[in-house]
């Protein structure tokens, strides 16, 4: 299994899990309307709020942990795992990037559903 195959099975697998949490996240308190697009962009932005934070912190107490046990071994294992430490780390910044925007996007696509319906 060469390491585009891996990265899109990881890929999967996270996809999975989101979306399966979307899909799949039981019957909502009966004061919320489902039906609207505002609501369901809350929810999704209440899960994206809860969930990301979280795998960023991981991400990045990982990409430390692969990062030290890395300078402890040799020279081509140092390197290919200073590249995945610092991968894990773009990842975790990228991740909280899109918990911080998920706010204001939200925000400004329920403003504009309110308006055109």
């Amino acid at each position: 299994m060469n390491i585009y195959m891996k990265n899109y099975a990881i890929m999967a697998l996270f996809i999975f899990f989101f979306l399966g949490g979307v899909v799949f996240a039981g019957d909502p308190p009966p004061e919320t309307d489902t039906g609207t697009l505002a609501n369901s962009l809350t929810q999704i932005k209440d899960q994206i709020n809860a969930i990301i934070p979280v795998v960023a912190l991981m991400m990045i107490v990982l990409a430390g942990l692969i990062y030290g046990i890395g300078q402890v071994m040799g020279a081509e294992v140092r390197g290919k795992s200073a590249v995945w430490a610092q991968a894990l780390l773009i990842g975790a910044i990228l991740g909280l990037l899109i918990a911080a925007l998920a706010d204001p996007l939200v925000g400004l696509f329920s403003g504009a559903a309110l308006v055109t319906t």
